[in-house]
Parts: C-alpha cells; sequence; structure tokens
C-alpha cells in the first residue's frame, strides 16, 4: 500500500461483496476477545473488535526463518495488482474531538478514482461512527437482498482503562477501513450514490444531505410494515428450495463459526498465560546461575533458550490475533448478516403470498397490478441473492483457506524455531560434557 490514499488489491480474490476488500498488510482487524461487554448509548461513538492488540503489530513470521514456495506471503508478493480497478479508499489519521456534550473520534477518508462520474479524482474529507452507520443502513435500504458488509459492533470491553487509547483506535480505523473496501469491490454497492456522497461530500454536506431522508413518521411506517411482513415472513409458502437450502446453510454456519471463534479466544487467553509464565520462568534461571558455579554456564542457556521460545510464543500469538480471530469473528458478523437478508426476501415473498391470497378472496382481479409489481420485486431480489450467495461464498470459502493455511505455516514456524533452539543448546552441552570427559582421562 502506498503511504498516502492509495491500497493494495486483494490478492488472488475477485471483487465480492462478501469478502474481498484491499489487503493491507498490517492492518487487519484484531480480535474481540471472550469477555463480558458493555453496550453503549448511540450518543458515544465507539466500537471495537478487541480489548488487546498489544501485539496488533508485530509480524507474525520470522525474517530469519526460510518462508516455503507454497506460503502465502510469496503468493501475496506475487500477486499484481489488478489493472481495472478504478477507486481505490484508505482511512486513516484518526482525531479526537471534545466538545461540552460529547467527545468523539474522527477519521480521515481519502479516495482516488478514476470513474467518470465523479468531479474529481481524489477527494479527501473527515467521517466519524456514526457516519458509517448511516451508510450501512442506507445501502440496507436501498439493497435488502445484497449481503451488506459488516462494520465493527458499537461496544466497548468491560475493564478497558483508556477509552480512546491508541490500540483501541487503530483497531477502529483497520475495521473501517476494510469495511469501505468491500462496498468498492462490490459489482452493485461500489455504484450507489449514497456511497458516492459519503466519500465525496464535505460534513456539512453529508449532515443535510442526512436531512433530506424519510422522516419520523415515514420510519416509523415502515418499522411496523417490516414487523408485520416479519410475522408473514415465517410461514411463506412459495419460497423457492434455493432458500430454504440457503437459510439452512446458514443456521449450520453460524452455529459452527460461533463455536470454532470461541475456541479461537480461548485458545488465544491460554498462549497468552502461557507467554507471562514463560516471561518468569526464563530469568529464574538467570538468577539460580548466580550461586551455582559449577552449573552456572548451563543454567544461563536455558534461560537463553526460554528467552527465545518466549518471543517464538509472542509472534505466534500476534499471528492469531491477525490471521486467525478477526476473520473468525467477521464471519460470526457475516453469518447474522445473511440471516437477516433471507428474512427480508422472505418478507417481500410474504407480501406478494398476501396480496395473491387477498386476490383470491375477493374474487375479482382488484390487486392484479400490484400483484404484478410485487413478482418483479420478488424475482429482482431473488436474482440479487442469487448472485450475491454466490460470490460470498466463494470469498468465504478463499478467506478460510487462507486462514487457516497462515495459521498452519505459522505453528510450523513457531515449533522449528523452538526445536532449534533447545537442539542448539544439546549439543553445545554434549560438546562440553565431552571435554570435560576427556580432561578427566589425561594423566
Amino acid at each position: 500500500m502506498a503511504a498516502e490514499g492509495r491500497v493494495l488489491a486483494p490478492p488472488l480474490r475477485p471483487p465480492s461483496p462478501g469478502g474481498g476488500g484491499p489487503a493491507v498488510p498490517g492492518a487487519v482487524p484484531e480480535p474481540l476477545l471472550a469477555a463480558e461487554v458493555l453496550a453503549l448509548d448511540d450518543e458515544e461513538d465507539l466500537e471495537v473488535f478487541s480489548k488487546d492488540t498489544s501485539l496488533a503489530e508485530v509480524n507474525s513470521f520470522s525474517s530469519s526463518v526460510p518462508i516455503s514456495p507454497s506460503s502465502m506471503i510469496n503468493q501475496y508478493k506475487l500477486e499484481d495488482e489488478p489493472e481495472l480497478r478504478d477507486l481505490f479508499i484508505t482511512v486513516d489519521d484518526p482525531e479526537s474531538h471534545i466538545t461540552a456534550i460529547e467527545t468523539f473520534i474522527t477519521y480521515r477518508v481519502v479516495t482516488k478514482t478514476s470513474r467518470g462520474e465523479f468531479d474529481s479524482s481524489e477527494y479527501e474529507v473527515r467521517r466519524r461512527y456514526q457516519d458509517f452507520l448511516w451508510l450501512k443502513s442506507k445501502l440496507e435500504e436501498a439493497h435488502p437482498t445484497l449481503i451488506i458488509p459488516p462494520l465493527p459492533e458499537k461496544f466497548i470491553m468491560k475493564g478497558m482503562v483508556e477509552r480512546f487509547s491508541d490500540e483501541f483506535i487503530e483497531t477502529r480505523r483497520k475495521a473501517l477501513h476494510k469495511f469501505l473496501n468491500r462496498i468498492a469491490d462490490h459489482p452493485t454497492l461500489t455504484f450507489n450514490e449514497d456511497f458516492k456522497i459519503f466519500l465525496t461530500a464535505q460534513a456539512w454536506e453529508l449532515s443535510s444531505h442526512k436531512k433530506q431522508g424519510p422522516g419520523l413518521l415515514s420510519r416509523m411506517g415502515q418499522t411496523v410494515r417490516a414487523v408485520a411482513s416479519s410475522v408473514r415472513g415465517g410461514g411463506v409458502k412459495n419460497r423457492p428450495e434455493m432458500f430454504t437450502e440457503m437459510n439452512s446453510y446458514m443456521e449450520a454456519f453460524s452455529q459452527k463459526i460461533n463455536v470454532l471463534d470461541k475456541i479461537a479466544h480461548r485458545i488465544y487467553k491460554e498462549e497468552r498465560e502461557y507467554f507471562n509464565e514463560m516471561k518468569e520462568y526464563g530469568p529464574i534461571h538467570t538468577l539460580w546461575s548466580a550461586s551455582e558455579e559449577d552449573i552456572a554456564e548451563s543454567l544461563k542457556g536455558v534461560a537463553s533458550c526460554i528467552d527465545k521460545c518466549c518471543k517464538a510464543t509472542e509472534k505466534k500469538m500476534a499471528g492469531l490475533s491477525e490471521n486467525l480471530l478477526p476473520i473468525l469473528h467477521e464471519y460470526v458478523l457475516y453469518s447474522e448478516i445473511l440471516m437477516g437478508v433471507l428474512k427480508r426476501r422472505d418478507q417481500i415473498q410474504g407480501e406478494l403470498d398476501s396480496k395473491v391470497d387477498a386476490n383470491k378472496k375477493a374474487e375479482k382481479d382488484l390487486f392484479s397490478e400490484e400483484i404484478g409489481k410485487l413478482e418483479d420485486k420478488v424475482e429482482c431480489a431473488n436474482n440479487a441473492l442469487k448472485a450475491d450467495w454466490d460470490r460470498w461464498k466463494q470469498n468465504m470459502q478463499f478467506d478460510m483457506r487462507s486462514t487457516f493455511t497462515n495459521v498452519a505455516e505459522n505453528n510450523l514456524r513457531y515449533y522449528e524455531e523452538c526445536l532449534a533452539t533447545w537442539e542448539s543448546f544439546l549439543a553445545s552441552q554434549r560438546v562440553e560434557l565431552h571435554m570435560e570427559e576427556d580432561s578427566e582421562d589425561r594423566p
């Protein structure tokens, strides 16, 4: 990624809505640790993927360990940037704002494009989290059966000392950057008018545009209709088999990805506890060596090995926090989004079924025109979801393969590094032992 305003396109990945935002080395959202959370008021502009981000920027791969030809790192470096990409977005430069009412963070959003519908080739605006929420809601409103990328949740970990710590803010920045680039890579969402306004309008212009939306009474009416449709959608009569299969798939996927997410966080927690104990374990041997002259060098050697293994463990943990936890949690959020999309499709189908039933009871074609429009609406919704489903599933499978491959490589390097450390120590001890034996055998 260039220093300013330009990001690399995703390696080995076709454009898609369900995944495939630009890959940014070292800019992966941190994981959500298994801990209690506190929901914040809507006025508080906070959200986070992870409490513990101390290892976020540590490179999970050692430069001293050879990288295999099949390594995902090599694949990334060898992948050329697609030439057809015409929209580049960067989220950076967080800035705190303190007023008499609230404290919040804004981020700079830099957009570079060659598209003709933009008046300029480069834009720079500042946005806060509420603006991202507005964009997501507008996309869902305009495209109810498309898969809108997830935003980081609006909550904070209990016990976090500093709400606006650098780690916290950086975690949020990465997540927002990924959100926008996933939208930019989507073949439909990328041309949404509200998305264009979000990228180009200054703060006062965006605020004015927001006020042009539906009024409170209109929104309440939409909510009531949505609830009513949801009740009807629970027993959709003519749902195509394909969407029944999708629903069953997502129920199973949601259950499995949630279990994986919890186990991965538990493993990370245990790794951290092991790491903390190792940090105390090594110095004990060094202190001991001061009172044992005969085995002082051996004790120092053990302490050195423990220290090296401790550093390797730290890198392994960084690999988990960068390559596994954020992806698993992102797809936990995606599972919730997909279930919502399927419900909205059923609501549209339920509305059509209701009109057809009402028309039959009237024994006249009272609603023929409305039924025709609803049939077109259902067909458009079905086609949109089918296309998005295929893209999402393809990218989900790619992300999972890449993630587990990275974890496997990371684990392999960790154990190889620790094994080499202890083998080197053993070899040095054998040499010293032989030297002592030779000296004893001499007259």
